[in-house]
């Protein structure tokens, strides 16, 4: 097995233990603001935001989880009628696609956001952590998305990828 694959399927255990604590989290904390609420009479408002901030990171990491192993939501209507060699280059350009919207959107971009919130020293509401540590998960997982474009193109080129 080669050295990448390992290392390939080992962030994509790694992330998916992240994720299921992630929403084992969300899903506690949740219940417990039902449970105040309703039984205690009293109702925590960190609660709130720590389930907002929860299902920011899972999304935005379930987002390269999902393009890691290409399950991402795709219309393949006119892709199931190209050819076998098109087929390898529509693969391709997908996958220099979306490593260009991962580096500008997600990495420039998130970098950027992430710069201005730490440096403007904007705190959340409840929770008063550093908004730019929420933040930060934008781009982490556009590097992430970025690496997995590039193992995904190395497959596609070497033939070891379905098409």
């Amino acid at each position: 097995m080669r050295k990448s694959v390992i290392i390939f399927n080992t962030v994509n255990k790694l992330l998916e233990w992240f994720l299921i604590v992630i929403f084992a989290l969300l899903v506690l904390d949740v219940l417990f603001q039902v449970f105040s609420r309703y039984l205690l009479g009293q109702s925590f408002a960190w609660t709130e935001e720590f389930a907002r901030f929860s299902l920011i990171w899972m999304t935005v990491l379930g987002a390269a989880y999902l393009n890691a192993k290409k399950e991402h939501l795709s219309m393949d209507f006119v892709y199931d009628k190209l050819s076998i060699t098109n087929k390898k280059r529509a693969s391709i350009l997908i996958e220099i696609l979306v490593f260009l919207f991962a580096l500008i959107v997600m990495v420039i971009g998130g970098s950027n956001l992430v710069y201005i919130t730490l440096h403007l020293e904007q705190l959340s509401g409840t929770l008063r952590i550093p908004l730019g540590y929420v933040y930060a998960i934008m781009p982490f997982s556009g590097l992430l998305i970025m690496c997995f474009s590039i193992y995904h193109i190395s497959n596609i080129l070497s033939n070891k990828n379905k098409i």
